[in-house]
């Protein structure tokens, strides 16, 4: 083997659980197989990874900072009206665009709505009755399907949309797969509202999977059955009277995204994190195949099938499954049991701890599964890493597989707490980061990071794994969910939470995007040359 560089010898180690694991396995292993693959990626992008863009340094400012010849559109900003009466919701997270007549300049963007926080001394007065203050954060919360065009060079949002709608935390959702009905969520197959919605994902057919994470505190504070939630959303953005759906199959937890892709057999393949500190990578794989010309009945196949959880000691993906594995058995009585209760049940079967395991996205050059794993300070893991799966024979479907530290946070490396991943079609992967806005900018092991940043990393060719920064957000904002338009001209992305450490609302910390109150916006970048 090629003697080691020290940024690949950081690479490879990493820190936290991925570093217990190579360390187990032997780094020499882990970098024999790193380069193995490695050298496959480079073959298939033919020394891609070039940097597109003039790389900006950190910055405080107050603005959302992009390098030269490139700007932005802000396209929706909480509390804007979307269309059909409705109005546009509060801190935006993931992004999807939706092409109308396969436009690059003319589609629909599904926007999640996550969470409130300490952000509602914007929503209402603080003397809000509690009833009335609920259905406030509820309207907020949920998703935000919005009409966009690209008019005379600028984005611009279509107000008179037969498809503008808002999905939220009080509208009613089927349950689907096993635990529909199950007394494990109380016998109901209905439930009410879908709400810290995350990141998500696209189906091959054409609909948005938005995915419930930190959903606890909400539920309790509401009144609502915490089983209820928890889950993998599917909408139809292009049918404004359809009724979105709870895949039950894909079990339930802290659900950051939910990243499509195929078996080399056509069943159905979805990767998920489960963001908290010790918690588990999954995956599902549907029981019948995929059907192109089935269009949206594909959705059954998110119905049944098996749901796996990873053992990175063993590189097993072990079915949370009662009769593929029996151990299950001893604490569950049904199938919908196990997947209400999908943490407790990935625990009894060894499955591997991480350190908050979040966006995972698959490589549209080589199908390899990118996972971000955030931090865990617990562990002593301040800055996170990126890790990189590759199933055994190349195939999503497979049972088998190995990893490498693709990419390791840290002053080093110029980025910290890698949160959400996109892909571009050449392979080169966008990481956009998630400081806690109460650390950024403070002394300590995070005050070189200065605001948070997005980040551009290739994946091949002699820049492959190093960072460039792209972006710096708004003071206290966190940017999230990045996605291109099919010409890849123009990058949308949420900024939310901008100004979250403001204590008196007549100064807030910041006062982005129009210099008064703080707003949490989608926007649409461009600079691109596609």
């Amino acid at each position: 083997m090629e003697k080691m560089t020290r940024r690949q010898f950081m690479t490879y180690l990493g820190v936290g659980t991925a570093a217990l694991v190579g360390t187990a396995t032997g780094v020499s292993k882990v970098a024999e197989v790193a380069d193995q693959a490695g050298n496959k990626v480079a073959a298939a992008t033919k020394g891609g990874g070039r940097v597109p863009f003039h790389p900006i340094k950190p910055s405080s400012k107050d603005e959302l900072v992009l390098p030269r010849g490139f700007g932005h559109d802000v396209i929706a900003a909480w509390g804007d009206e979307i269309g059909n009466g409705e109005t546009f919701g509060y801190n935006c997270d993931l992004t999807v665009y939706f092409p109308i007549e396969e436009s690059s300049q003319h589609g629909l963007l599904w926007v999640n709505h996550e969470y409130v926080g300490d952000g509602k001394m914007f929503l209402y007065p603080e003397n809000t009755p509690k009833a009335k203050a609920h259905k406030i954060e509820q309207y907020n919360l949920g998703g935000s399907i919005i009409e966009v065009r690209k008019e005379k060079g600028s984005w611009k949002l279509v107000k008179e949309s037969r498809y503008a709608r808002r999905v939220t935390a009080n509208t009613m959702i089927d349950l689907t797969g096993p635990a529909k009905g199950n007394q494990a969520v109380g016998g109901v197959s209905e439930v009410e509202g879908t709400f810290a919605n995350c990141s998500g994902g696209r189906t091959l057919w054409n609909t948005v999977l938005t995915c419930e994470e930190n959903f606890q505190e909400d539920a309790e504070r509401w009144g609502r059955n915490d089983t209820h939630y928890g889950w993998v959303v599917e909408v139809d953005p292009f049918q404004p009277k359809s009724k979105p759906k709870k895949h039950t199959a894909l079990g339930r937890f802290s659900h950051e995204n939910a990243a499509m892709t195929l078996a080399k057999n056509g069943r159905l393949v979805v990767y998920m994190g489960d963001d908290a500190n010790n918690e588990h990578f999954y995956k599902y794989i549907s029981d019948d195949v995929y059907r192109k010309g089935d269009g949206k009945k594909n959705s059954r196949l998110l119905e049944k099938g098996t749901l796996y959880v990873a053992d990175l000691g063993k590189g097993k993906w072990l079915p949370l499954d009662l009769e593929k594995s029996p151990a299950l058995k001893e604490k569950f009585q049904t199938q919908g049991e196990v997947l209400v209760h999908a943490r407790e049940a990935a625990k009894l079967l060894g499955a591997t701890p991480m350190d908050r395991p979040e966006d995972v996205e698959v490589s549209p050059v080589d199908g390899s599964a990118y996972l971000a794993l955030t931090n865990n300070k617990d562990h002593g893991n301040f800055h996170g890493q990126i890790l990189r799966f590759m199933e055994e024979g190349d195939d999503a479907g497979a049972t088998d597989f190995r990893f490498e530290v693709f990419a390791v946070g840290g002053p080093q490396s110029g980025f910290s707490c890698p949160d959400n991943l996109h892909f571009d079609k050449a392979g080169n992967l966008w990481v956009f980061c998630d400081i806690s806005s109460s650390k950024l900018n403070k002394d300590g092991v995070y005050e070189s990071f200065k605001n948070n940043g997005a980040f551009y990393i290739p994946t091949s060719g002699p820049n492959k794994g190093e960072a460039f920064q792209f972006a710096s957000g708004p003071t206290d904002a966190e940017m999230t969910g990045p996605w291109f338009t099919p010409d890849e001209e123009t990058l949308f992305l949420a900024v939310q939470h901008p100004g979250e450490e403001t204590k008196d609302p007549a100064n807030p910390t910041s006062r982005w995007p129009h210099g008064d109150k703080p707003q949490a916006a989608v926007v649409a970048v461009q600079g691109f040359r596609g």
